[in-house]
């Protein structure tokens, strides 16, 4: 499920910033990523499963392993997690109204604390 108009979508910012501010919100980078691209992730377990925030981030012209990239931020997702298969996003999917909602606030605190730092949009 897509998180609309949280005004993350399309922000530029550099990656050691990025960084500290969505750990600070408990959205960790950790092993999620790759020469161009990164994936902040935020874990819910939850009654009804083990849920995930993720916020993907590309560089066009970067290189993430030298942690000086350029990160282009992509719309918001939440998606459940199926063991062994992975996490689906699925419009079929269900997301508790509690979930949403706190993902919605983790994502406003991310984009204050973003609003400083913000390189273009």
């Amino acid at each position: 499920m897509y998180i609309e108009n949280t005004g993350i979508e399309g922000i530029v910012a550099d990656l050691t910033v990025l960084d500290e501010i969505m750990l600070k919100h408990d959205l960790v980078r950790a092993e999620q990523w790759d020469y161009e691209r990164v994936s902040y992730d935020k874990k819910y377990v939850i009654k009804e499963g083990t849920y995930y925030l993720r916020v993907f981030g590309f560089t066009p012209d970067g290189d993430v392993g030298s942690g000086e990239a350029t990160m282009h931020l992509k719309k918001p997702v939440i998606g459940k997690h199926y063991y062994p298969h992975g996490v689906e996003y699925g419009e079929d999917e269900h997301f508790p109204a509690g979930l949403v909602k706190d993902c919605e606030a983790t994502l406003k605190a991310v984009m204050e604390d973003l609003k400083p730092f913000v390189l273009t949009k």
